[in-house]
């Protein structure tokens, strides 16, 4: 490639569309919105998914489900993950520090990967197969309230 071949995207020089300029410009009298109707008057606008009267795609579609606004969000840790954080007491502040954790999250540990050394591990909850493994260890699991 070289400047000799080096062209404007397509549509870069394309002058805007100036209705109402007069019959010679083929946007006069009407700019190009025809004659008479809703959307041929001044200030027209209809609300957002209006399809003229028919009944709008989102009353269409069927409604599921719902959302529990009292669901609560863990930040889910693996036991991989605090076995490579190479310490031997883990709380919620090693945690946010490492960024395995949010400001106010709370803290789930699972049970995937495994441990070679006793951890001491604090969060709000901890799976069964991670608890097991914990102890199997020689660690602690204690449960936040």
């Amino acid at each position: 490639m070289n400047l000799s071949t080096v062209r404007a995207p397509k549509k870069a020089s394309e002058k805007r569309k100036r209705v109402g300029r007069g019959m010679g410009s083929g946007m006069g009298k009407t700019s190009t919105r025809g004659h008479k109707g809703q959307r041929s008057r001044s200030g027209s606008r209809m609300m957002r998914g209006f399809e003229g009267g028919q009944m709008p795609l989102h009353r269409r579609v069927p409604k599921r489900g719902f959302t529990n606004i009292f669901r609560e969000e863990y930040a889910v840790v693996n036991l991989d993950r605090l076995a490579e954080l190479g310490e031997s007491t883990i709380t919620l502040e090693v945690l946010r520090q490492r960024g395995l954790a949010g400001k106010n999250e709370q803290v789930k540990v699972l049970g995937n990967g495994e441990l070679k050394s006793a951890l001491s591990v604090q969060a709000h909850k901890f799976s069964k197969s991670a608890q097991e493994k914990i102890t199997a260890a020689g660690g602690k699991a204690e449960v936040i309230a």
